[in-house]
C-alpha cells in the first residue's frame, strides 16, 4: 500500500452491481487528523483519517457516517455518530472514513465492503 499525504483525492467503493466513486480528502499528518471535521458545516464526498481506530464528536455541528477500515480497506463496522460523542476503538481497524449521515448506505459501503484509496 502507498503511503498518502494530506490532500484530495478519488475514494472507489467496490460493491456488487458496479463501482462507486466518491471525492475524497486525505488526512494522515497529525494536524490533520486532530481537525478532521471539526468546525464543518459539511463534508463533500469522505474524510479518511488513517492511521486512526476511534473517533468522537466533540465540537461537531453535524451528524456523521463513521465507517472503521482494517489495513487491507475492507470495512470492519459503519456507525452514525451524533455530535458529542465518543466511539469506541475498533480492534484491527487501521483507518477511519468519515461522511455525512447516512450517505454511506447510499455509497452501499457495508461491512466486508472493499474500498480503494487513489
Amino acid at each position: 500500500m502507498a503511503r498518502w499525504r494530506d490532500g484530495h483525492g478519488t475514494l472507489t467503493v467496490h460493491r456488487q452491481g458496479g463501482d462507486v466513486c466518491v471525492p475524497l480528502e486525505r488526512a494522515v499528518s497529525y494536524r490533520a487528523r486532530t481537525r478532521g471535521l471539526l468546525g464543518r458545516d459539511s463534508v463533500e464526498g469522505a474524510l479518511l483519517l488513517s492511521p486512526a481506530a476511534s473517533v468522537h464528536t466533540f465540537g461537531m455541528r453535524m451528524a456523521v457516517d463513521v465507517a472503521y477500515l482494517d489495513r487491507s480497506l475492507r470495512v470492519l463496522a459503519v456507525r452514525t455518530m451524533e455530535p458529542g460523542r465518543l466511539g469506541l476503538p475498533r480492534p484491527r481497524s487501521r483507518h477511519v472514513l468519515e461522511a455525512g449521515a447516512g450517505v454511506m448506505a447510499g455509497w452501499g459501503l457495508g461491512v466486508g465492503v472493499r474500498v480503494s484509496v487513489g
